[in-house]
């Protein structure tokens, strides 16, 4: 309880990393989100990767066991073109997620568009328009030092929109599935093209 009014749910937002990730916890009070933490775990420092594999899991442990969220709200690897990168960034996802697993939290994942749709009403909006946009709903006193902690923040505050709002659910799932058609058109297209002999009888 808080003055009065129960808390519904807290909500553990993570922008995942290998070299910065951000975090923040969103506590619902009367359907209205109010910011716990936003920061950020700076691992650059650590040489070796298998220990910062270690660091973010014991870091999500402790985080969890700070503030006792009840769900895990956390973005996408987001594909690019460097697969390196890509399985460093799944791997930082994944280890996050067994944190939260093995505290009993549910979790759900994001893509960085839907994100960006959600909260800006832009789906390709920058990193500022995304922290510009969330403080003007949920005011934080000082510009984060990284947009990695805005960028978790969001991803919370996505997962807080979404079950507040069925709408946003159901928006949601056809935008990933819009998505997921296209892609698949392009790659069959880009296969039809570079194997021409391949299709036909």
């Amino acid at each position: 309880m808080i003055d009065g009014k129960s808390i519904e749910k807290i909500i553990l937002g993570i922008d995942p990393g290998t070299r910065i990730l951000g975090y923040s916890v969103l506590e619902i009070v009367d359907n209205k989100p109010r910011i716990l933490v936003l920061d950020v775990l700076y691992l650059r420092q650590i040489a070796d990767f298998n220990i910062r594999i270690r660091k973010i899991f014991d870091s999500t442990l402790r985080i969890i066991d700070s503030y006792h969220p009840d769900h895990l709200a956390i973005e996408a690897p987001f594909f690019g073109k460097n697969v390196q990168s890509m399985l460093k960034l799944g791997r930082a996802q994944g280890v996050a997620i067994a944190a939260a697993m093995s505290r009993d939290l549910s979790y759900s994942e994001y893509e960085p568009s839907t994100i960006k749709q959600l909260v800006t009403g832009n789906g390709q909006a920058s990193k500022e328009q995304v922290a510009t946009m969330l403080r003007s709903q949920m005011p934080f006193p000082d510009e984060p030092r990284y947009f990695d902690a805005t960028d978790a923040l969001a991803v919370a505050y996505t997962c807080f929109m979404e079950r507040s709002n069925p709408l946003a659910e159901i928006q949601q799932q056809f935008a990933t599935s819009h998505k997921k058609t296209k892609s698949r058109r392009k790659s069959w297209t880009e296969f039809i093209n570079v194997n021409p002999d391949r299709i036909g009888g």
